[in-house]
Parts: C-alpha cells; sequence; structure tokens
C-alpha cells in the first residue's frame, strides 16, 4: 500500500499571520519535504475558502497550485482530493489537467467528485444544488471526460454539460490515459460512477471496520456491469493527524488498511506549514510498515 499526503492550500487556516508570498514559500518547502521522504503522492483539496465560519484567509486555487508544484517536484504523484465537478467547465477540466501531465513528466491522476462545502458554493455565485443534481452533474462530467482522454474528438449531450467534436491534444503523457480518481462515500451512486469510470474510487474518512464493510458493495458495483472487481482501485483518506504522538495507533492502522487491499491511503499534512517536524514523525511511522518510495521519479505509463 501506498501513502500519499495532502499538500497546503489554505482551507484549514494553515497560513493565519501568513502574507501570501511567505504562505506559497512555505507550501513548496513542505512539498519537497513530503517527496525527499518518501511519500508516494501530493493531493490537493478543492476549496476556496476556509472552514466555517467563513473568514478572510488565503486559500489557493488548486488546480494552478497543483500545476506549480508539478515543477517543483520530480517523483511523487499528483491530484486533488477530489474537484468539485461543477466548479468548472468538464472539457477545460480535463484540459487542465491534461496540461499538469505534461508539465509533471507523466505524474497526473485526476481526482472528482460531486463537491459538498455549501458556504463556498453560495459565496461563488453556484447556488446549491441538492445532491441528485450535484450527482448528475458529476455523471456528465466524466462522460465527457473521458471522451476528452481517449482517442479522436469528444462528443456527448447531456442534461448538465455537453461537448461538440471537442478537440483536445495533448491528451497528457499516461497511457492508456490519466488515471480518474471519483472521491466520495455513496454506495448508490457514487460507487456506480466509479465502477464505470474511474480507475480508484477513495473512501472518505472511513476507519477500518467501515472499509471492510464498503468493500463487498463497491465490488458489486462492478459486478453489475460486468468490471472486474480487482481492476478498481480503492483508497482512503484519513482526516486528522492519528499516531503523530508516540505510542500511536497509526502504524496498525496502516497494517489494517492495507490487510483490506487498499492501494493507497492519504494522510493530511496541513499541519505541516507551522510544525516542521510533523511530515518526519508521519514518515517515520509510516517507513516502520514499510509504506514508503524512494528514487526515481514516478513517470509516465508506470501506474498500472
Amino acid at each position: 500500500m501506498k501513502i500519499g499526503i495532502t499538500m497546503p492550500q489554505g482551507c484549514d487556516r494553515e497560513f493565519l499571520g501568513m502574507d501570501a508570498p511567505a504562505a506559497w514559500g512555505r507550501t513548496i518547502e513542505v512539498a519537497q519535504q513530503a517527496e525527499r521522504l518518501g511519500f508516494e503522492s501530493l493531493w490537493v483539496y478543492d476549496h476556496f475558502q476556509v472552514d466555517p465560519p467563513p473568514e478572510e484567509a488565503i486559500v489557493f486555487e488548486p488546480v494552478v497550485e497543483l500545476g506549480a508544484l508539478a515543477t517543483a517536484t520530480e517523483r511523487a504523484r499528483l491530484g486533488h482530493l477530489v474537484l468539485a465537478a461543477a466548479y468548472r467547465n468538464a472539457a477545460l477540466t480535463a484540459k487542465a489537467i491534461s496540461t499538469i501531465d505534461v508539465i509533471s513528466g507523466g505524474r497526473v491522476e485526476l481526482g472528482i467528485g460531486a463537491g459538498w462545502k455549501e458556504d463556498e458554493w453560495r459565496a461563488y455565485g453556484y447556488g446549491f444544488p441538492d445532491a441528485a443534481e450535484r450527482l448528475a452533474i458529476l455523471s456528465d462530467h466524466l462522460e465527457i471526460i473521458t471522451r476528452m482522454l481517449a482517442p479522436g474528438r469528444a462528443t456527448w449531450n447531456g442534461s448538465h454539460a455537453h461537448v461538440i467534436d471537442a478537440i483536445h491534444e495533448p491528451k497528457g503523457l499516461q497511457q492508456p490515459r490519466i488515471p480518474i480518481v471519483v472521491g466520495g462515500n455513496g454506495p448508490k451512486v457514487t460507487w456506480r460512477l466509479a465502477a464505470r469510470f474511474a480507475d480508484e474510487l477513495n473512501l472518505d474518512a472511513l476507519m477500518p471496520e467501515q472499509v471492510e464493510a464498503a468493500l463487498p458493495v463497491v465490488r458489486s458495483r462492478c459486478e453489475e456491469i460486468g468490471r472486474d472487481p480487482a481492476s478498481l482501485r480503492v483508497s482512503v483518506h484519513v482526516w486528522g493527524r492519528p499516531g503523530v504522538p508516540p505510542g500511536s495507533p497509526l502504524r496498525a492502522r496502516l497494517r489494517e488498511y492495507e490487510a483490506l487491499g487498499l492501494s493507497r491511503t492519504i494522510l493530511q499534512g496541513f499541519g505541516a506549514v507551522s510544525d516542521p517536524t510533523l511530515l518526519e514523525r508521519l514518515a517515520e511511522h509510516c517507513d516502520a510498515v514499510g509504506m514508503l518510495e524512494r528514487g526515481a521519479p514516478t513517470s509516465a505509463g508506470t501506474l498500472s
């Protein structure tokens, strides 16, 4: 099992007391430290303002941030955890992520979900559709993104998004395409969308026993459409910073996730902005169970 880590973006108030240049400089330092320590992947949230209650604080735009991290790192894979589909035009999302894949030398994964953070939806003028509509938007976006990443031109006429004979080059470096990660815990819709479109399903904040209960349902969503369940990787995003203090359960928890067959666990690294030792302490636990990577860049075409 591989270990990823979330990068500072600002939505957890990690930049309070900093000006924008200092905040960005610290973000680069954290990313490069994480890569040196052997974390397999670096992930950026898709938020525009801090968690409620909203306040004036630095929050970087995540697509631009990921592109910049691509130039500041060499080995780690890069992705969003996860883009809210409705925030951007679907074809433009595919174009942006494909460009970052080229910039990074083929290290990007396209993470996408339905979105949930009502305060910023409304603040930025998107309204706040109900869950069914947000999931319908996600479905249309996945239809378009998969067509944009495939050979040839893309056409799709959906209820919430469409493209007409769209030309998309470059399509990225990875073959057969940039991996798609669908994020969310909804067994009825989200997991079916993951089975149809994704290379990986990312479960959000589920404990090992919850993951164990979810996996048979995920497998059934693949089997419903004749997909081999083994072809859909499953990962988990762990909120908080479990296991940083001495004697913590992080090592045992990571072993539990690995025993369940998860491909990746993503830990939170926001606190590294103010605590330069946080990543080192997390890395010590991960290294003790053999889950860190060091060495050559993870280049295009190496992800099975």
